[in-house]
């Protein structure tokens, strides 16, 4: 990640995402918690996001979009509810990104069908790059 202020837009991307369907489940908080954390985000900065909205900024290395794109779908099953807002809301941010729909789906389907919702790194990039050809 670039620069301080991309971290912040992929973070209240990611906080928008978790109000989609209405609440803020507590395990959602805490997976976006220790996101801020890997981000080097100050906790005071962390709860101020949930109060501004930012402007969205592009990301332009396609791997860091898969990287986001993952983020967002961790976050998605992390409360053990999916809900149809997101899949919906999580389907256009990553068209809006520029990620391939076909891609998409078949991570995400690869995350419902995995015990622990989680899909190995060179499985996902695997999955991305197999769709550029």
């Amino acid at each position: 990640m670039d620069s301080y202020q991309e971290k912040i837009a992929l973070l209240q991307e990611m906080i928008a995402f978790a109000l989609v369907d209405g609440e803020l489940h507590d395990r959602e908080y805490d997976f976006l918690e220790i996101v801020s954390k890997e981000l080097e985000i100050e906790k005071e900065t962390f709860l101020k996001l949930f109060e501004n909205r930012g402007e969205t900024i592009v990301i332009k290395d396609e791997f860091n979009r898969i990287c986001q794109f993952y983020r967002l779908a961790l976050l998605m099953h992390c409360d053990g509810i999916l809900h149809e807002r997101e899949q919906i809301k999580i389907n256009e941010i990553g068209i809006n990104m520029g990620l391939n729909p076909y891609a998409m789906k078949r991570v995400l389907h690869l995350m419902k069908t995995s015990p622990n919702r989680m899909v190995p790194g060179e499985v996902l990039l695997s999955v991305f790059s197999e769709q550029h050809n």
